[in-house]
């Protein structure tokens, strides 16, 4: 590994094993007003119980992390940009297996190749009732990705520093299901991150170590 991402790395761990940004970062991403207020978000008892992967990878001197578009099918979800992820099955020992399974599924990375090393915040998603677990972990070299077509419409490999530039976060006004809504995105690659992503999103680059990539980068 790289020096810089060494370095990362080691900070993240920290990070990751303090008290989170949690709800507070979150919901600086989440579409407003929310119905029910702000922080109405207690998981029905019948929610499901899911998780994505954030897997952070060196490539071409720079930190990267995969995130998918999803195929146009009948579902909440339809054409959306998230993690690599979906809900627990029984044969999976806990969400972190449930998280490397759905990645290894949707976009082929091997998880014998992926280092769990914390989680965020879990973040309960009402259209489509789910309760997800983001479990964060790294790759020490650029995954040999094989995206499943049925589930996977475009693999996006998201350079962090354009996540992080302010010229690609804004907020636009939206037209939901139910309501009008201000919508914070990010813009990147020509595809719109928003919701329930864009939230875990927030508190993923909340955290003290990604405010601090571009000084490891340039190192």
């Amino acid at each position: 590994m790289t020096s810089w991402f060494t370095d990362f790395l080691t900070d993240l761990d920290c990070d990751l094993h303090r008290p989170l940004p949690g709800r507070v970062a979150q919901y600086q991403m989440a579409p407003k007003p929310r119905p029910g207020g702000e922080f109405d978000d207690t998981p029905l008892p019948n929610a499901r119980a899911s998780s994505v992967l954030i897997l952070f990878y060196p490539h071409a001197d720079t930190l990267y992390l995969p995130l998918i578009l999803r195929p146009t099918y009948p579902g909440v979800h339809s054409g959306q940009v998230s993690f690599p992820g979906g809900g627990q099955e029984a044969g999976d020992a806990d969400l972190i297996a449930t998280a490397l399974r759905e990645a290894h599924e949707e976009v082929g990375i091997d998880p014998a190749t992926v280092t769990v090393i914390g989680q965020l915040t879990p973040i309960y998603i009402r259209p489509s009732n789910n309760l997800v677990q983001p479990v964060v972990g790294y790759a020490t070299a650029r995954p040999a990705f094989v995206p499943d077509a049925r589930e996977v419409a475009q693999l996006i490999e998201a350079p962090v520093l354009e996540l992080l530039d302010p010229a690609n976060q804004r907020t636009e006004q939206w037209e939901l299901r139910d309501r009008t809504a201000h919508v914070p995105i990010f813009g990147i690659q020509r595809q719109v991150i928003w919701g329930a992503t864009a939230m875990m999103l927030g508190e993923l680059l909340a955290l003290p170590a990604l405010r601090r990539v571009q000084e490891w980068v340039a190192t």
